[in-house]
């Protein structure tokens, strides 16, 4: 198959897995940068041009699209869905991942365990919020961030309401969750692919640090997952309508509890810790769900 891998930078582990994962197993894979695609938004015949020329009908496309141009890079993987191209990771689940209030929300109906959540606007609210997640210590968290970037962690009430009143006069979106202290400073991070976990691995944050990410000096290693913790990863992917993500889940004296689904999860940390072929299963997959070689009709907005 012909296969689009849609990368900012052909260099990173993940993108270069992927790459390699794929010709592995004979298909033709591309790697094209995000920002140069643009589109033609033509009656019956959309297109996505690339340096000059219009891109091929490709079989499948996987979206590595990063969290500083999820709009444009939405935009991008919706006029492949348009011309009627397999996208690992639809657009508007990548849009729903990205936003972390509507996650939570999400997931929340879904009745997937989380750590009790706060969002509010007006400084006026502050001190019910913090009482409403169970006081400090708590979590703030800016919604923009990302790898543990804008999450502060408040040891007292006093600290949380000028640690949120700080956020709030630089007119930042916030969340304030309880603090799952039993967790130690772990997480687990699941990579789902097609409905089904295909690895696992545990991250501690570093001595002092209460935030797992490798990013932060967190370590790996492989973890044997509970019932629960494979359940509520797999129902987290599928409520967020994503192929392939990875779930990042909290070991809490209430059973797991979710704190992000990553729709871009990188591969490096997660194929070291548990040696295994993570990229390879995602063409797997592209395999079962993707038709090669149809003539594709125009999808429908």
């Amino acid at each position: 198959m012909k296969i689009a891998i849609l990368s900012r930078n052909p260099n990173l582990y993940s993108t270069r897995r992927l790459k390699e994962a794929g010709e592995a197993r004979g298909h033709e894979v591309d790697i094209i940068d995000t920002l140069h695609c643009y589109m033609d938004v033509t009656r019956s015949k959309p297109a996505v041009r690339y340096k000059g020329e219009q891109l091929p009908r490709y079989d499948a496309v996987i979206p590595r699209i990063g969290a500083s141009i999820t709009f444009y890079g939405t935009a991008v993987v919706r006029q492949f869905e348009m011309m009627g191209t397999f996208c690992v990771n639809e657009s508007v689940a990548i849009s729903r991942s990205r936003d972390k209030l509507r996650s939570l929300q999400l997931l929340s109906r879904k009745d997937i365990g989380l750590p009790r959540t706060g969002f509010a606007s007006k400084p006026d609210d502050i001190p019910d919020l913090i009482k409403n997640v169970g006081g400090a210590p708590l979590v703030v968290k800016l919604l923009e961030g990302t790898q543990g970037i804008g999450v502060v962690l408040a040891d007292t009430n006093k600290s949380a309401e000028a640690i949120i009143e700080a956020f709030m006069g630089l007119k930042a979106n916030i969340l304030v969750q309880e603090f799952i202290e039993e967790a130690g400073g772990a997480d687990i991070r699941c990579l789902v692919v097609g409905g089904k976990v295909v690895a696992a691995m545990k991250r501690q944050g570093a001595e002092g640090e209460f935030r797992s990410n490798l990013h932060r000096g967190g370590s790996a290693k492989l973890v044997r997952l509970t019932k629960d913790e494979r359940a509520t990863a797999v129902n987290a992917a599928k409520a967020m309508g994503l192929n392939f993500c990875g779930v990042d889940i909290l070991q809490s004296k209430n059973g797991p509890v979710v704190m992000e689904v990553n729709s871009s999860a990188g591969l490096e940390g997660i194929e070291s810790a548990t040696d295994k072929d993570v990229a390879g299963m995602v063409f797997e997959f592209i395999e079962a769900k993707a038709q090669p070689n149809k003539t594709r009709t125009v999808g429908k907005g």
